[in-house]
């Protein structure tokens, strides 16, 4: 391959007019999506679009995030223990300037797609440039960025990378991507459910009679902004109470999201006497479902077992709808397993711009991750 190269945009409103062809194969890198994140980003998020060229025609889509986690005023308040304490410390005053290469909004190996094969050597070589490229910007405007990271490469491709310039960073492993392959030959509900031995049919039993009363259904655009506020507020509560959070979404993300996205982005509401208690969404990408970000009221969540019922309402959706698998992503990993997802192990690489930081990586960044014991579940007969 001759003569790659690449160009970083700051607005959707530059790119390339065959940019959507290009990134026909992931819905995350395609402008509907860049719009909600242009015009709804994290407030401590700023966007970069990237093009990659071969003797100047696009080939290739990427997306890098700045973060400036001094802008947060927590990480998560769940664990309020002296090694956070420490670890909020680190973050604040060695870490707080982070860049992406990728999107640290969702999991999956979302950060770039190409329309025809391209080899590691020249990914790795694209990848590395566009880091230094934005290092170089952010320097222009006196800020320094602590940490660059690389994430989420399912492991054939994080192998090759290490052939190449990635060899030299950091390679780490968070938590896994618990992802749901659906059986081909479920076609409804009474399929899956039949398929649990009896213990997990009964867990299945047991969580739909507990939302008996509770009457869920779909949001329209026009619902969503009559909403907004309500859904804001129980997004807010669980992001709040996660373990660890590097951003927080903006107030008109979910609308921002319906308008751009329409019927390829689902909000499902739970409603308890027309109160609104809980919501989940999810996106249609080819033929896969995506999990996205959901919340909910947590006296309610507990008497009706909302959020398992939750992941089953979003499994049976995949299921009528033919979809070949369902990304859950990274938390809650032992309830995923108990309706069916399985973990794969995804790892990232990161790179400390003070070269003696660097060297140390291996023995400080297992000390920031918070540690999680789980125990993964078997349903299926």
């Amino acid at each position: 391959m001759e003569n790659i190269s690449f160009k970083i945009y700051k607005s959707t409103t530059e790119l390339p007019e065959n940019w959507d062809y290009v990134s026909h194969d992931n819905h995350f890198l395609q402008t509907p999506y860049l719009n909600v994140l242009e015009k709804s980003a994290p407030v401590n998020m700023e966007c970069f679009f990237i093009g990659i060229f071969e003797n100047n025609e696009l080939i290739g889509t990427s997306l890098a995030q700045y973060l400036d986690l001094n802008k947060l005023e927590s990480f998560g308040e769940r664990d309020n223990c002296f090694k956070t304490k420490i670890r909020n410390f680190v973050f604040r005053n060695f870490a707080s300037h982070v860049l992406f290469i990728g999107n640290n909004m969702i999991t999956g190996q979302n950060g770039y797609t190409f329309i025809k094969p391209i080899d590691f050597k020249h990914v790795s070589d694209v990848m590395m440039q566009c880091s230094k490229a934005l290092i170089q910007y952010f320097k222009e405007k006196k800020i320094t960025i602590h940490i660059v990271s690389f994430k989420d490469f399912y492991t054939e491709c994080s192998v090759e990378l290490k052939k190449y310039d990635f060899g030299a960073l950091y390679e780490f492993s968070a938590q896994p991507n618990m992802i749901f392959y659906l059986n081909k030959n479920w076609k409804t509900k009474e399929d899956y459910i039949q398929a649990f031995s009896k213990k997990y049919r009964d867990q299945y039993k047991r969580a739909h009679k507990k939302i008996e009363g509770i009457d869920v259904r779909e949001l329209s655009y026009d619902d969503v902004l009559k909403y907004e506020t309500n859904i804001y507020n129980l997004y807010y509560y669980v992001a709040k109470n996660a373990p660890f959070n590097t951003f927080f979404l903006d107030k008109h993300h979910f609308s921002t999201f319906k308008k751009q996205c329409g019927n390829r982005f689902r909000i499902c509401g739970y409603f308890l006497n027309e109160k609104l208690v809980g919501f989940h969404t999810i996106l249609l990408n080819g033929e896969t479902l995506e999990t996205y970000f959901l919340g909910y009221d947590e006296t309610i969540q507990k008497e009706s077992m909302l959020y398992l019922n939750m992941l089953y309402n979003m499994t049976e959706f995949g299921i009528e709808n033919g979809f070949k698998k369902i990304i859950f992503g990274r938390t809650a990993l032992e309830i995923k397993s108990s309706i069916g997802a399985e973990p794969v192990n995804m790892s990232g690489f990161i790179l400390h711009t003070n070269k003696w930081v660097n060297k140390f990586m291996d023995k400080i960044f297992p000390k920031l991750e918070p540690e999680v014991h789980w125990q993964q579940r078997h349903p299926f007969k």
